[in-house]
């Protein structure tokens, strides 16, 4: 006659819930800590192009094997209050001279005598670029700011944005669903 313990289907059941959170652990936290991770938009620094409430995930192996671009939206840790995180746009790469001059953006690349006129696209006509002034990025340095700039808090007010603050460029939207989608 085969006796079976009355605890031993719920002894397996438990081992086997066990196991799955320890394997699902193991892929997910190396996943969050060094290639993807969520955010919450918070405020109106972004707006039109991101909105408050928003959850994006942002890529955070790229820059690893590529430098961060002009015209990206990335998250940071905030220079003054690194336990804050913003979303913002860069605007100047290290070495470059941005200007701000009635509300144009011109850049002077470090190789060059030339200066270029800033195209961009994603900010609405009438939206105030200001104020005034130039600023001179080092070789680590970044110049960011909020797609609505009257709104936003960025390299204009705290000044230029260090690489080593740099967590990653936003990739998806995820909400809301009407909005979703990969982010360019």
């Amino acid at each position: 006659m085969n006796i079976m313990d009355e605890n031993e289907p719920k002894q397996n059941s438990v081992w086997e819930f066990i196991k799955v959170v320890i394997i699902s652990l193991l892929i997910v936290i190396p996943i969050r800590t060094w290639i993807a991770q969520p955010f919450i938009v918070e405020g109106a620094s972004m707006v039109p192009n991101f909105h408050d409430g928003e959850y994006l995930i942002i890529d955070e192996i790229s820059y690893a094997l590529n430098p961060p671009k002009r015209g990206e939206v990335i998250i940071f840790r905030y220079p003054l209050n690194p336990s804050e995180y913003f979303i913002k746009r860069i605007i100047g790469l290290p070495g470059e001279t941005v200007t701000i001059r009635n509300g144009i953006i011109t850049i002077k690349q470090q190789s060059s005598d030339q200066a270029f006129v800033l195209g961009e696209p994603y900010i609405p006509n009438g939206f105030r670029t200001g104020p005034d002034e130039t600023v001179e990025l080092a070789a680590d340095q970044y110049f960011v700011m909020g797609d609505n700039r009257e709104a936003s808090s960025d390299s204009r007010v705290w000044g230029p944005l260090p690489k080593g603050n740099i967590t990653g460029r936003v990739f998806v939207r995820l909400w809301p669903v009407n909005r979703a989608g990969f982010v360019k």
